[in-house]
């Protein structure tokens, strides 16, 4: 497709950029319904912490028990087709040397000839349940906003790794954007969060012009709507608070909501949380 080219390098991390574990989930339902082969791995001695991300141990189909190291990989398509390529970046944010371990892993892609790189996350965000989930897409590359609608985000502060790859995906001439997921941030309890997943598939396949398997992700996405609608029934306070949510967002996606009238409803809603006046804004990600 155009801007991002044939291969595109989709990539996602467990950790602060995965809220309701929606970035990596669909990372990884991509990887379980294609074949994909390993290109590269990092070594895991250089970037990772041990102590905050530990070891796993497991048992193979032999009943061996193996012990699995946090890391991060790079999968290719084991059979590409006529269509674009969707690679994978999967793993665990690193607890150490961002710019090596970012700087190694653009090596790889340059080498492999990716033309694209798209960064999936989520964040919790002051959004219901029961409407469809946000995705804020964005890119830093003034070509691809043009050609692909992107937003450029305004956001200033403290940024996970897909931050600091796509930065310097941009500076080795790869063109990037980051679909961001707002999962609501009530359902911390509900992780994970199916239909986080499925919007960014949803919003995956819309930008790469991929076909991008959705699986029961449908199903699961009911479900997961209807346990929390169910764990809200019982508490009056919640019920409120999420109708007051289903009001700010529907005042935001009328055709006819003005900037003032965004503002009233907003500040309404902060009132009835007793947070007092405030300046209302859509999900942008802080990441």
């Amino acid at each position: 497709m155009d801007g991002l080219g044939r291969r595109i390098l989709v990539a996602a991390f467990d950790g602060w950029n995965d809220a309701g574990e929606a970035a990596s989930a669909a990372v990884s339902l991509l990887r379980e319904e294609g074949a994909y082969d390993a290109a590269y791995s990092v070594d895991p001695e250089s970037y990772f912490d041990y102590q905050y991300t530990r070891p796993q141990v497991t048992a193979d189909a032999e009943g061996n028990r193996i012990i699995r190291w946090p890391g991060t990989t790079i999968l290719r398509p084991s059979k590409p087709g006529r269509g674009p390529e969707l690679w994978l970046m999967t793993g665990v944010e690193p607890a150490r040397a961002w710019q090596a371990f970012a700087t190694e892993l653009i090596d790889v892609a340059l080498r492999e000839d990716i033309t694209g790189f798209v960064g999936l996350g989520s964040m919790m965000s002051d959004v219901p349940h029961t409407r469809p989930i946000s995705i804020f897409a964005a890119s830093d590359n003034d070509m691809l906003r043009g050609t692909l609608g992107l937003e450029r985000s305004g956001y200033e502060g403290p940024v996970g790794i897909l931050s600091v790859l796509t930065d310097m995906c941009e500076t080795a001439g790869i063109p990037t954007a980051t679909l961001w997921a707002s999962v609501p941030h009530y359902v911390a309890g509900h992780t994970p969060s199916p239909k986080a997943t499925l919007a960014l598939l949803d919003k995956l396949e819309d930008l790469t012009g991929a076909r991008i398997p959705r699986a029961d992700l449908a199903t699961e996405s009911a479900a997961w709507e209807a346990s929390i609608d169910a764990a809200a029934a019982d508490d009056d306070e919640m019920t409120e608070y999420i109708r007051g949510l289903e009001r700010t967002r529907d005042t935001w996606d009328s055709p006819e909501a003005s900037g003032d009238a965004i503002a009233r409803e907003f500040e309404q809603y902060l009132r009835h949380r007793g947070d007092g006046p405030a300046k209302p804004g859509r999900d942008e990600p802080r990441r």
